[in-house]
């Protein structure tokens, strides 16, 4: 079942146009790579499906779920079931993981019409899931990511996706700036918390490392703000071996 429809998908950023009629598919159990060079408009699509203001949708389609994700607040989309993981996560000082955490969850839970979990319930699954991540709970105790080295925001970034359980995580260069143990951490994380029948993941990277860890079900290149070319894992490798030129030449794209 389709969980995710993109549909001839057209946007801007002021008057430049980044993404031109993108289309993609994702249903409920895959796991799905985007690829490409700098420029190509990655972020761009992860931005846009999140709602972040300023991203201006000229063209196309989005379904989520059975919603128009475009008519949805981004604060909708959340409580939808949709997760977008940054590039670069944001320290919000004087603001506890745990506060911050909790407030989330439940307001959220509020829009689906569930009942708030108690203080008892949500500690509990924040010890489960910060666990996943091999993230101390006193970690979680400190403002959103204030003092957390690179790996440790990524970490917080996942135990966070793992506490709001959603439906579609999008996640932003996800691997950047982790070492390998971290890589391989976070990697678990991902897999534990998202590889499920009716979950689905979208992964936005530059590299194969990443997918050593979190094995695509497809793998898509994305260039000029369009999909020129879709295939299977072994389209990762190939990518890591020619690099992005060699594809987009090939398929009669302009990075």
């Amino acid at each position: 079942m389709s969980l995710l429809n993109i549909e001839n998908l057209s946007n801007a950023i002021g008057d430049k146009a980044i993404l031109k009629g993108l289309s993609l598919s994702i249903n409920a159990g895959e796991i799905h790579a985007i690829m490409g060079p700098n420029g190509a408009g990655k972020s761009t699509l992860a931005y846009t499906l999140g709602g972040r203001p300023g991203y201006d949708v000229t063209g196309g389609s989005v379904e989520f779920d059975g919603k128009d994700l475009l008519e949805l607040e981004p604060h909708e989309r959340a409580a939808a079931g949709l997760f977008l993981g940054f590039q670069y996560p944001v320290e919000i000082p004087g603001v506890s993981n745990l506060q911050f955490l909790r407030e989330s969850l439940n307001n959220q839970r509020k829009a689906r019409g569930q009942e708030a979990l108690s203080g008892g319930e949500f500690i509990r699954l924040a010890k489960e899931k910060a666990g996943l991540l091999s993230l101390d709970m006193e970690m979680l105790k400190r403002p959103v990511n204030v003092g957390f080295s690179g790996g440790e925001k990524k970490r917080n970034e996942m135990v966070q996706m793992g506490i709001l359980d959603p439906k579609l995580a999008i996640l932003d260069e996800t691997d950047s700036g982790l070492d390998i143990d971290a890589l391989r951490v976070v990697g678990h994380g991902i897999n534990s918390i998202m590889r499920k029948p009716d979950k689905a993941v979208l992964l936005i990277t530059h590299y194969q490392r990443l997918l050593d860890y979190v094995q695509p079900d497809f793998v898509h290149v994305l260039a000029a703000g369009r999909i020129v070319k879709s295939g299977g894992p072994e389209l990762a490798l190939e990518l890591e071996r020619e690099g992005y030129a060699h594809i987009v030449e090939a398929e009669g794209a302009s990075a």
